[in-house]
């Protein structure tokens, strides 16, 4: 089968840091299923996992997370879906990844496809929403439910691939009043189109645009980027007794700056019910079928932005360089072989 793949960790402009080759088609066991890839969509863990986990056997790294296809066979021990099945997940942080024709999965990660999206639409969404989901609802403890919440939601980042999904979850699910950040005038246009009450730019004071509002007190963040430029500054401005989300890999984070309002700290990562095989790990498989219950109902949409034609390296090379460029809007997804 086909798959894109690297030998080593290599700047994204080289000739080698992204390949393709071909590889076996893998046999599924005990609950995995094995997909048809449709469609995959490009996420900064891939560039991140890219630039820092080298394969050490010689064989080939296969980055990708998110994916939508076909079920093509079951493992033995498979309850939840059949061969024909159309399903959209992200995978393990552990496994080969979906940058490949077929891939394995365990069943309890995957969710049943939206059935009025595209494998390109559906693509999109997987890792985001798993991770907008644990975050808003697990990790801050928002309350699900359009009763008036007397709290604002910050959202640093709002036009990336989860903040894009954060926004449309918490506008549409719960009653948060939702503040996002954004730099450019058409990522601000994006967030707003999503559902943020209003927009702020993170390159400026944020504490005096928050003021500026006249809003309920920020009293949950969910701080998506950048977190080391703008923890003390939010630290400055968030409601006593807040809670601090946060999903990025801070180069500094200093707890004590939140120590004086009683603030709760939350780190989200999606992967932790698959690398750990939590009790709970099904979990993600009933929340990536709410979420495509939502998008068929009209109430959520999906963060579909771009896309860069087939799945091979050149192509993906250019996703991965516009995810390091910060630059990018919603998701990238590329179909096909």
């Amino acid at each position: 089968m086909k798959a894109v793949g690297y030998q080593k960790s290599l700047p994204i402009e080289a000739a080698d840091s992204l390949v393709d080759f071909e590889i076996a088609k893998p046999e599924p066991k005990g609950r995995d299923i094995r997909v048809a890839v449709k469609a995959i969509s490009a996420n900064p863990v891939d560039y991140k996992v890219r630039k820092r986990a080298a394969p050490t056997d010689g064989g080939y790294k296969i980055l990708g997370f998110d994916a939508a296809g076909v079920v093509d066979a079951v493992g033995p021990d498979v309850s939840l879906f059949k061969p024909g099945d159309e399903v959209f997940y992200a995978g393990s942080i552990l496994r080969q990844g979906t940058n490949s024709e077929f891939h394995l999965v365990d069943e309890r990660i995957v969710g049943n496809k939206p059935a009025s999206l595209s494998f390109a639409q559906a693509a999109a969404l997987p890792l985001t929403s798993i991770t907008a989901w644990e975050l808003l609802f697990d990790r801050l403890g928002a309350v699900p439910g359009k009763s008036l919440d007397p709290r604002t939601l910050l959202i640093t980042g709002g036009a990336g691939g989860v903040g894009s999904i954060l926004i449309q979850l918490a506008r549409r699910l719960t009653g948060l009043t939702v503040v996002a950040t954004a730099t450019r005038p058409e990522s601000a246009k994006w967030c707003r189109d999503l559902g943020a009450h209003a927009v702020i730019d993170h390159s400026q004071p944020m504490k005096e645009q928050i003021e500026k509002l006249k809003l309920p007190p920020v009293g949950l963040v969910a701080s998506l980027t950048f977190t080391d430029q703008h923890y003390k500054s939010i630290a400055d401005f968030i409601a006593p007794q807040g809670k601090f989300g946060l999903i990025d890999d801070p180069a500094e984070f200093n707890v004590a700056a939140f120590k004086g309002k009683a603030v709760s700290i939350h780190w989200e990562s999606m992967f932790t019910r698959s690398s750990f095989q939590t009790p709970d790990m099904i979990a993600q498989h009933h929340l990536l079928n709410d979420v495509a219950d939502l998008i068929d109902k009209g109430v959520l949409r999906t963060t579909l932005d771009q896309t860069f034609g087939t799945i091979n390296a050149a192509n993906l090379k250019r996703a991965h360089a516009l995810l390091e460029s910060g630059k990018s809007r919603g998701k990238i997804v590329l179909e096909g072989w």
